[in-house]
């Protein structure tokens, strides 16, 4: 099983490849692709904390959506006042695509590329 945590709109989800959730209003337009923070790795074979940037988590903007009603009261007791007011959250559905994790460059291979870059300056 593979899953990963994620950060997004100040909160963290754990989120599965398929899975869809509600998450806080994101600015990106309906169908876009958005890529997402992850804060944690984790597969049958290993966990990654610390390397999080080859770790890709892919999702696809649903549809925007509007979250219950929220009644508040403010009473003051034995001012004589009342206030009632309503509060709606701005929500976004996210459908998550894909969770990847891109093979470690090895050494000898990151060796070899910056030798290749250092002799192109051609001096």
């Amino acid at each position: 099983m593979t899953y990963a945590i994620v950060k997004t709109g100040g909160k963290q989800y754990r989120v599965q490849e398929g899975q869809s959730l509600l998450v806080e209003r994101l600015p990106e337009d309906e169908g876009a692709k958005v890529t997402l923070e992850p804060l944690l790795y984790r597969s049958d074979a290993d966990v990654e904390m610390e390397d999080l940037k080859r770790v890709k988590v892919e999702a696809k903007v649903v549809r925007h959506e509007r979250g219950p009603k929220l009644r508040v009261l403010k009473f003051k007791p034995k001012k004589r006042v009342k206030k009632r007011t309503g509060h709606r959250q701005e929500l976004t559905r996210i459908e998550v695509t894909g969770i990847k994790l891109q093979a470690k460059r090895s050494r000898s291979s990151a060796g070899a590329k910056a030798d290749e870059e250092g002799s192109d300056d051609g001096a």
